[in-house]
């Protein structure tokens, strides 16, 4: 009985160096190697910086997958890489590092979607993806909702974030308590020993009035900043724990009220949530809560396979590959702006 197709995967859209191995649905290897810490004394990511630690770490890091997965580069069936969105910078090494194994291994290439990949990573973890699904992606540059009729195929967008996104407001709400970056580790941390209740933030485009499912962070972070400023000028201590709890209440809470209200409008059962901003436990604990409320089926990835990382991009490979969509053509660039509904190019 043949095997399922190897697939090696590529992700280099932000700070992260991923490399995965799939076959199937079985993830082989996740090898990352990061430049965070690199990055963290400017408080964000610098693209620069970014790009010459990719092409420092792609050779180890393909290595390394190669090693943990037990496989030869010759075993691969195919080579699939993030060509938007992200920094172009960043995508530009993943894309030519993926078009030299795809050449040198004369195999098929595949250029995916970043946002799509985070979808297809949960079929590592809890098997074929349920069509239709809603998919919420939360992460330091997206806050989106999307309706995902077939995952290789069409993937469309519900809503986005249209200022801040939820990760990035949680690295400025950080730095104005003087947490570390990035800031979603340290707030989820400190709130676990605060009052979500203790401060009335508000919640952006939550009116009767406002799109539906699009999100605002950015007057949320404002209103924390103020709040903290306030008190500063006062003299008064900073209650960090319930400044941050109360905060990280306010993003939780729009974001599940929108994608169960997603769900609803649609007549959709089965919930998706992935990016980074869901490793944050009071996300994954609403969102566990508010679906089992409304009868709708919540999965979420492992918080590894959450943040970026290279077994997502080979995961939606390998679902390329299962649909026979033809491979991308050989001058395959990168798009820092790919639109969500462009799965592959």
């Amino acid at each position: 009985m043949k095997q399922e197709p190897v697939v090696l995967g590529f992700e280099t859209s932000c700070d992260e160096t991923g490399v995965g191995i799939v076959r199937g649905h079985t993830l082989l290897a996740d090898a990352l190697a990061t430049s965070m810490a690199e990055h963290e004394r400017f408080g964000g990511v610098v693209p620069e910086i970014a790009s010459r630690a990719h092409l420092e770490a792609m050779v180890p890091t393909v290595h390394r997958a190669l090693a943990d997965a037990g496989v030869r580069a010759s075993d691969v069936d195919a080579v699939a890489v993030t060509s938007g969105p992200g920094l172009t910078g960043a995508l530009l090494v993943g894309v030519a590092a993926a078009k030299a194994y795809a050449l040198a291994l004369d195999r098929p290439l595949y250029g995916v979607n970043h946002l799509a990949a985070h979808v297809a990573v949960d079929e590592l973890q809890h098997g074929p993806l349920a069509e239709p699904s809603i998919a919420m992606l939360v992460s330091g540059g997206h806050s989106s909702l999307l309706l995902v009729p077939d995952l290789a195929q069409e993937v469309q967008s519900l809503g986005r974030t249209i200022d801040d996104a939820a990760g990035e407001a949680f690295d400025k709400v950080a730095r104005v308590l003087g947490l570390p970056f990035p800031g979603g580790p340290p707030i989820d941390r400190a709130a676990r020993d605060g009052d979500p209740s203790a401060i009335a933030f508000p919640r952006g485009l939550t009116g009767s009035r406002d799109p539906a499912y699009d999100f605002s962070f950015s007057g949320l972070k404002t209103a924390v900043a103020r709040w903290v400023e306030a008190r500063q000028r006062a003299g008064e201590a900073v209650p960090v724990a319930d400044v941050a709890a109360s905060f990280q209440e306010a993003v939780a809470d729009v974001l599940t009220a929108k994608a169960v209200r997603a769900c609803r409008d649609h007549g959709v059962d089965h919930l998706v949530l992935g990016g980074g901003v869901a490793a944050n436990s009071r996300l994954r604990a609403l969102a566990e809560e508010r679906c089992a409320a409304a009868g709708i089926v919540l999965r979420v990835p492992s918080p590894r396979l959450c943040t970026d990382n290279g077994a997502m991009v080979a995961a939606l490979g390998s679902r390329l590959v299962a649909a026979s969509v033809a491979p991308s053509a050989p001058d395959l660039g990168a798009d820092s702006s790919l639109p969500i509904d462009v799965v592959s190019r």
